[in-house]
């Protein structure tokens, strides 16, 4: 038997005696209550939010009180354009002095409506279409007046001149009429831009320690170009992205301006130069795996840059170097240097893999990113008991990709568009002729903030003169978490007569997905994958459908999902699949 003081100190009881000790408290903060007549929900929370919270007050305290907050509700009713209502208010006393209520009776009247509005841009800005459109169209001429609207509208007007420029900027006339016996409103407001500002000349203050050239390469505007505060934040972006620098200081003072240019004075904190990283993760495709990363981000004053990078899981180990050149712009242009060894055991096909290689990557005016490459690899495999051999190519390929999205990690509308082309000669150290093509398109959008599609399709082919000569690395399998669901990684392709997959020529998916977000940051999803790994495009295609779980996670969605293969005969079957990274 339990004593009374055990009884007492037990966790349930103590939360108990918690909870009955807050409860008066959280009696007597609802010691205001607002009632407004007629359907009018903003006013009654306008009201309550002027009024605040009101707790722990006598009765005799609420009646010194009560025309306080009489005048705090009429001021919340002003600002919705109600400017006469009729305010009675009331005590009602509670079981303990504590507990009394204030109770204010509202009934709003008629309210102030917008009469006139008259909006002018003069200057030089009359011109600038990009300050004058779009303007905030409320409070228009018929609309009840709102304070809120009408801020909005003077902010926006000033704000929008600042960011393009017109430091100088000033209302000459900026008023509000409210005539509340006539329950009409006008607006007026004058803006006198001045002067459209000029960005200067960019100077970097001493310290930063790279080259001149390479930092001017991150300025995307030239000196006269008229001010925009884009262009500021782009150069800050820029530069910190860069991985270069740890911080970016940008000053820019119109006071400091000659004949209307603003010199441009940039200060950079130089960023430790070198960084090491190291995660672990879990794919259904390849089971756990290891992560190790080496950067060194910058080596020379000229922004040279170099690292490694490491992946081991039990059926797929890698490691890779490379070095970077960066050009003009460097954000979006450089020169690459690769080389890495790459060795794969999966369904019964091995492979060892040396590569060496270049990549040129410019960004076309168009915004498609153009990669031209010139690689070589010497690859050792074996399918099975079987197929055994050995291939050197020299590939020289292209690539074009583009994506568009709303959000780098998860974004609600996007798409993106991949296009690569590479092949070898035997008359140009290689041991086989081959053009191999590959081609994906991913889309998606968002309706009504939680009903979300998302499309893929992916195509390749390759051709060549003798398939038997063709490495692994450049036939094509499907089937796993990012292809078709429902079977095993890299399972779905032309089989030998031992019933070991050897890769195919052609490769078709495609893949459909509906997410409905169910809470904040969780989505359910239903799918459908089709596709497969074929030597004819008359082949027959495996489909696998499910249904998974999505939670938006700081790094990206997180996928969870239950697939059915529905062809057995391509060893379709129940799988749990599990992956992580963006949409597109």
């Amino acid at each position: 038997m339990l004593s009374i003081y055990q009884v007492v100190n037990s966790g349930r009881v103590r939360l108990l005696i918690l909870l009955l000790c807050w409860l008066p408290s959280w009696v007597s903060a609802q010691q205001v209550v607002v009632n407004v007549e007629g359907d009018y929900p903003e006013l009654k929370s306008n009201a309550e939010a002027f009024i605040g919270e009101v707790e722990g007050r006598s009765a005799g305290n609420l009646r010194r009180y009560a025309p306080t907050a009489v005048n705090q509700a009429r001021e919340a009713l002003r600002a919705l354009g109600y400017y006469r209502p009729l305010i009675d208010w009331r005590i009602e006393e509670g079981d303990s002095d504590t507990t009394a209520t204030l109770t204010l009776s509202i009934t709003p009247g008629e309210p102030v409506r917008v009469s006139s509005r008259i909006v002018e841009i003069r200057g030089e800005a009359a011109a600038d279409a990009r300050l004058t459109s779009d303007l905030p169209p409320h409070p228009a001429e018929g609309d009840i007046l709102n304070h809120g609207d009408y801020a909005n509208l003077r902010d926006t007007i000033q704000t929008r001149a600042r960011r393009r420029g017109y430091f100088d900027g000033r209302f000459v006339t900026r008023t509000l009429e409210v005539d509340p016996a006539r329950r009409s409103a006008k607006i007026t407001l004058i803006y006198q831009s001045g002067q459209r500002y000029q960005l200067g000349e960019v100077t970097f203050e001493e310290g930063h320690w790279f080259e001149i050239e390479l930092l001017r390469d991150f300025v995307t505007f030239e000196p006269g170009t008229p001010y925009h505060a884009d262009e500021i934040a782009r150069l800050n972006k820029d530069l910190l992205n860069s991985g270069y620098f740890s911080n970016v200081d940008i000053n820019i003072s119109p006071q400091e301006a000659e004949n209307g240019v603003i010199p441009v004075s940039v200060g950079l904190t130089r960023r430790e130069a070198r960084s090491v990283s190291a995660g672990v993760g879990f794919s259904t495709d390849v089971g756990p795996r290891f992560r190790g990363t080496w950067r060194e981000h910058w080596i020379n004053p000229m922004g040279h840059k170099r690292g490694a990078e490491t992946e081991l899981s039990v059926p797929r180990q890698n490691l890779s170097t490379w070095y970077e050149l960066p050009l003009d712009p460097p954000m979006t242009d450089l020169i690459r240097l690769t080389a890495g060894y790459q060795r794969e055991d999966i369904e019964n096909v091995e492979s060892e893999l040396l590569t060496l290689g270049q990549q040129w990557q410019h960004q076309l005016d168009n915004g498609w990113l153009q990669v031209l490459s010139l690689r070589w690899e010497g690859e050792r495999f074996n399918i099975g008991n079987d197929e055994k051999g050995t291939s050197t190519l020299l590939l020289p390929g292209a690539g074009y990709s583009k994506i568009h999205a709303d959000s780098p990690l998860d974004p609600s509308r996007g798409y993106r568009l991949q296009f690569d082309v590479t092949g070898s000669h035997r008359a140009v150290l290689s041991d086989v002729d081959i053009l191999h093509v590959n081609a994906l398109v991913k889309g998606l959008f968002t309706l009504a903030s939680t009903h979300r599609f998302v499309g893929r399709f992916q195509a390749g082919a390759v051709a060549t003169n003798r398939f038997s000569d063709v490495p692994p690395s450049l036939r094509f399998f499907a089937g796993g978490d990012q292809s078709v669901r429902g079977y095993g990684y890299e399972t779905l392709s032309p089989e030998n007569e031992n019933g070991v997959p050897v890769g195919g020529r052609f490769l078709m998916v495609g893949s459909g997905e509906y997410q409905y977000q169910f809470a904040d940051q969780w989505r359910a999803a239903v799918f459908v994958d089709h596709g497969n790994a074929i030597n004819d495009l008359n082949d027959p295609l495996a489909t696998g459908v499910g249904i998974g779980v999505r939670w938006i996670s700081p790094v990206g969605p997180l996928r969870f999902d239950v697939a059915k293969g529905l062809d057995r005969e391509f060893g379709g079957e129940w799988r749990i699949h599990f992956s992580m990274g963006p949409e597109l």
